[in-house]
């Protein structure tokens, strides 16, 4: 669902040269359990899930992974995380739930001095000051930029100089709120006379669905839907075509999945999407966690990883060719 973040600072280290240190650092055997939650079941979170496990296994160390998801529930993640701190696991990853409401798990997790990793969502700045080892996100306001930089270039090539937009979004999370502002500054710039009309929520794909053809029935000259997550990407392309406004209506959208890169390679309503691999943010959390095991993090806690863009059928269908099992 979500690639996202808090406002913290982002400071910018690279990733390459963060990690560059982790192979030697898991040459020798060690065993290692390693507490990882996951924030929902859509495909991005499979991805890093991957991601994870398929680093564990080439890390050198024998670890054991206790995984659990989440599924948005902030009473479970917080059940976990205390059955984590009970049998003193070597590392906590995390997607936090909610700013607030996670902090004081993992501040117990931290008590407890055991390293807690953030991934994409975490608690608030002065809680990763204070309790999280590190935390590994794409910069919400430049990944929100990336796509409203390229919805700029369509409305000008299609000579639309006032468009109007809704958002289907998933602002229960600050990055997503940021992701917006992103999208908006960007696309202001270029197109001035753009107007957002409407922004509600719609997470979880049939809610974003029907929000999607709600919107499309209270606004006949929309021109454009921007869609925060994942499923509010797809759930917009859905709503589209359910009420026949291809041609009349497209999406900009977040999230790549295997159903979104099929959707932009058609080229019919999506127009462009901006991601960030889930896969590859597995293999750099667990990179950054065997560096918190080890003592070896770097001064900065926050590191921003790669944003993608993807814009033409081609490379969609180069996403589709190099993710055959269907995961982001």
């Amino acid at each position: 669902m979500l690639k996202i973040i808090t406002g913290v600072a982002l400071a910018g280290v690279m990733i390459t040269g963060l990690f560059a240190a982790s192979v030697t650092q898991a040459q020798t055997k060690k065993d290692l359990t390693i507490g990882a939650i996951y924030l929902d079941t859509q495909g991005y979170y499979a991805g890093v899930k991957w991601g994870v496990q398929d680093a564990a296994k080439t890390s050198g160390s024998n670890v054991n992974l206790i995984e659990t998801n989440a599924q948005g529930d902030i009473s479970k993640e917080s059940s976990f995380i205390d059955t984590l701190v009970a049998r003193n696991v070597d590392a906590i990853i995390l997607s936090a739930v909610s700013e607030q409401g996670s902090r004081r798990a993992v501040q117990r997790a931290s008590d407890a001095n055991i390293p807690v990793i953030c991934y994409n969502t975490c608690v608030s700045p002065s809680g990763v000051e204070k309790y999280v080892s590190a935390y590994l996100v794409g910069d919400p306001l430049e990944f929100g930029r990336k796509l409203g930089i390229a919805a700029a270039d369509y409305f000008v090539a299609q000579k639309i100089t006032a468009p109007k937009i809704a958002v289907i979004n998933c602002e229960a999370f600050e990055v997503c709120v940021q992701r917006r502002k992103g999208f908006e500054e960007a696309l202001k710039q270029r197109v001035p006379g753009m107007t957002m009309v409407a922004n509600q929520e719609g997470t979880v794909l049939d809610k974003a669905i029907s929000v999607g053809e709600k919107l499309l029935i209270s606004q006949p000259a929309l021109d454009a839907i921007f869609g925060e997550s994942g499923g509010a990407t797809l759930g917009a392309v859905k709503a589209v075509r359910n009420q026949n406004r291809v041609g009349k209506t497209v999406v900009f959208g977040s999230d790549m999945t295997t159903e979104i890169a099929q959707e932009l390679n058609k080229n019919e309503v999506l127009k462009s999407v901006v991601d960030i691999s889930g896969k590859k943010m597995g293999g750099l959390v667990f990179a950054q966690t065997l560096n918190a095991i080890n003592k070896t993090l770097p001064a900065q806690k926050v590191t921003q990883v790669p944003i993608d863009l993807y814009v033409t059928a081609d490379q969609a269908k180069g996403w589709l060719d190099t993710h055959q099992d269907g995961l982001p």
